[in-house]
């Protein structure tokens, strides 16, 4: 958490932090200063509830800016922060938190997706009845859907956060204490809780993220994964922002409301990294040649691709 944040404000507080592009056409920028804040204030709240170094808090969200300031909040009090993609069902994060013996579960009302609202706060529901470890739940307003609140358990972020203290003195961690614990996809078995530790990691993906992409100070980066992923951990929160570089944050679905979207956002932003996946460019392939071209990507100076082998014709489109 100090490297991500308090260590940047002398040099580059008012500089970007990330674009938030929300499905809905809503837009918001966050800078390292104003990350660093709603950080401060979020940690005092997850203590104002209870929440002590080495506690385990599940994280059930869209890709808001509330998903990097919850995973920075845990980070800064020493607490071990689990994010469960907030596509996978009641079951799948009733599995984690139990597992994980999760004390609090951040989640929302519900998230966009294709011009509907996943809801979450249902799901976080259902996977709450049966885990016993469970004390708070936190409820960001994101979507404006109604949603049950069980009174003594149940808070909304706004309210929790509001009158909070910007100053939280981060917790001095070891370098072998845990950051994270994040769950493979359960494919072949039981999900396994994947330990990240503190200083090895961050070292590795500031590292691979500077050197990799090539970051420059001026550059406008944009990891299109998402943060349930450990390549959103790694390459949207934890190496972009301890390397200072300006990120955006995009909410929905790649074809929605068009099929030129992401090539939009590029050209909005100016964006000089992206990085997707080659299931994401063979789709792009399907689609059409028209939407990139109908946009000024003259920006882009890198691509990245990651997560599985890419095939050469969709190596050679997207080059």
């Amino acid at each position: 958490s100090y490297n991500c944040l308090d260590r940047h404000l002398d040099t580059i507080g008012d500089q970007v932090a990330y674009h938030f592009v929300g499905e809905p056409g809503d837009t918001r920028d966050l800078t390292f200063r104003d990350l660093y804040e709603d950080v401060g204030r979020f940690a005092n709240a997850l203590k104002s509830l209870g929440v002590e170094r080495g506690d385990r808090v599940a994280i059930y969200l869209g890709m808001i800016p509330e998903l990097p300031i919850a995973m920075l909040a845990c980070a800064r009090i020493g607490a071990v922060h689990s994010v469960v993609f907030g596509g996978f069902s009641a079951d799948s994060l009733g599995d984690r938190i139990r597992d994980a013996e999760c004390k609090v579960l951040v989640t929302a009302d519900g998230a966009w997706r294709r011009g509907d609202v996943v809801s979450l706060k249902e799901a976080g529901d259902d996977a709450m009845a049966g885990s016993p470890s469970i004390e708070k739940c936190v409820v960001v307003r994101r979507c404006g859907n109604e949603v049950a609140m069980q009174d003594g358990r149940d808070v909304w972020y706004h309210d929790v956060v509001d009158g909070q203290p910007v100053e939280c003195e981060p917790e001095v961690m070891n370098a072998e204490d845990i950051l994270y614990i994040l769950y493979t996809s359960g494919t072949t078995g039981k999900p396994k809780g994947i330990v990240h530790t503190q200083a090895g990691y961050l070292a590795g993906v500031m590292t691979t993220h500077k050197y990799v992409f090539d970051v420059k100070p001026d550059d406008v980066y944009w990891c299109g994964a998402d943060i349930g992923w450990v390549t959103g951990h790694s390459y949207i929160v934890y190496g972009p922002l301890a390397n200072g570089t300006t990120g955006v944050l995009y909410e929905g679905a790649p074809n929605y409301p068009g099929l030129d979207r992401l090539w939009q956002i590029i050209e909005d932003y100016k964006v000089t990294i992206f990085y997707t996946a080659p299931t994401a460019i063979r789709a792009f392939m399907k689609w059409g040649d028209q939407y990139p071209a109908e946009h000024d990507l003259s920006s882009l100076r890198l691509l990245g691709t990651v997560g599985e082998p890419i095939n050469p014709e969709a190596w050679i489109w997207y080059n």
